[in-house]
């Protein structure tokens, strides 16, 4: 089996937007059994895309075009399937009625130009696209297949998991001759040396799998890849490395696939019915921001005190103003008093805190750039840590924020400190 994925428009090829739709794709494939042979990147142009359906209908089994589907001028990919397979265009009338159901119920006069998006390829099939105006559409070639779906990330998104692989499993079930199946352990708190030390000799135990370390600024992914006669025997080997990976290094691992660490707290939180509050200085309500994109974070989220100002700390979170002379806003005396201030004001189980310099300015000897304290407070302990992020302020806001989780799930699970 063979895949490929076209990616179609000028905004990708001079880099205004990144390429994110591709990267989902592909891994949603893989995972569902069709790895991806190549991907391909084209702006909008007619003669490029006839030359890269000439070569999905020689080469490729299977072939996901995403974007240009709309209905202005510069959509080039409805007309030029339509050219390539010697086709027309009709008007579906379903999809006409939810085109103006869809304006209709945002109280939107429909322009004419969308009347265009029910113009279907009379040789393809539609794929219904229930987020938007745009159909999917397939064209099946007995033994090959090319599908066109919309650009627009959370409506392929949707398309991808609800209608296409269950397509494609159905179609090429006989065809597979090996399973490929994947696991990603997520982690944060060590490095990629750090965890690779710790795994030991990697290659006596993964076989003929594949394990790869896949860094980011908020932790690692480690990706296992297995190959098996079918699913259930693919499935035992992933099973078998997962479970020597977690005898070596548990406490690291957060999650899994798509998990995040707001998620996996927001679970325990939501489960043992316990409340979290957040003070931030440095991180700039980067850790609420995270929290509350949670669904259902309500349950156990009350709020959060976002405040750079040393007057406005005294006000709104009860430092004293003799702390903040004596060691300064960045240090392990106002982390403390911050986490201790928002969780008795807004009276919640849990709290946490940060202060620091994220930079590039700002920094001293004593205190340089990329310095955070982190306050921990609950009706047991209270404490502050301090970490030394870098000098990118980006960064050190992601870093600051995954650290400052990381501390509260591992107290919420009474695992071990140590960074």
């Amino acid at each position: 089996m063979k895949s490929k994925i076209i990616s179609i428009g000028d905004e990708i090829l001079i880099g205004q937007i990144i390429n994110t739709n591709a990267a989902y794709i592909g891994e949603k494939l893989f995972s569902a059994g069709f790895p991806v042979d190549r991907t391909v990147v084209i702006g909008d142009e007619e003669q490029i895309l006839l030359d890269e359906l000439k070569d999905s209908t020689e080469n490729y089994d299977i072939t996901i075009i995403t974007g240009g589907l709309g209905p202005t001028h510069d959509d080039i990919t409805k007309p030029t399937l339509v050219k390539f397979f010697n086709d027309r265009l009709e008007t579906d009338n379903k999809v006409l009625e939810h085109v103006k159901n869809i304006f209709s119920s945002r109280n939107i006069n429909m322009p004419e130009v969308n009347i265009a998006q029910a113009l279907v390829p009379s040789k393809s099939k539609v794929i219904w696209n229930a987020n938007g105006t745009a159909p999917g559409l397939m064209f099946d070639l007995n033994e090959k297949i090319i599908i066109a779906i919309p650009g627009v990330p959370f409506e392929m998104k949707d398309l991808i998991n609800n209608e296409i692989i269950p397509l494609l499993k159905k179609k090429f079930e006989k065809k597979f001759e090996k399973v490929f199946l994947h696991k990603t352990l997520l982690t944060t708190g060590s490095g990629e040396s750090s965890l690779n030390e710790m795994l030991g000799n990697v290659k006596e135990f993964i076989g003929n799998s594949k394990l790869a370390f896949l860094p980011s600024a908020t932790g690692v992914r480690l990706r296992i890849n297995a190959e098996g006669n079918s699913i259930s025997d693919a499935e035992k080997k992933i099973s078998a490395i997962e479970k020597i990976i977690r005898s070596k290094i548990q406490d690291y691992i957060f999650g899994e696939n798509d998990d995040d660490l707001e998620t996996v707290i927001g679970r325990i939180l939501r489960e043992r019915k316990k409340t979290l509050s957040v003070a931030e200085s440095c991180t700039g309500g980067k850790i609420s921001s995270r929290i509350v994109s949670v669904p259902g974070s309500s349950e156990y989220y009350i709020g959060g005190v976002c405040v750079y100002s040393n007057i406005e700390k005294i006000k709104l979170l009860n430092i004293k103003e003799g702390t903040l002379s004596k060691y300064g806003a960045v240090s392990e005396e106002t982390a403390i008093e911050m986490a201790v201030g928002v969780r008795e004001i807004m009276k919640t189980d849990y709290s946490i805190s940060t202060t620091g310099i994220a930079g590039p300015s700002g920094g001293t000897d004593k205190k340089p750039v990329g310095l955070v304290w982190i306050g921990f407070s609950s009706n047991e302990k209270t404490f502050a840590m301090s970490f030394l992020f870098g000098e990118e302020r980006q960064r050190n806001i992601e870093r600051a924020s995954q650290r400052a989780l990381e501390i509260l799930r591992r107290e919420l699970l009474n695992i071990k400190l140590i960074f």
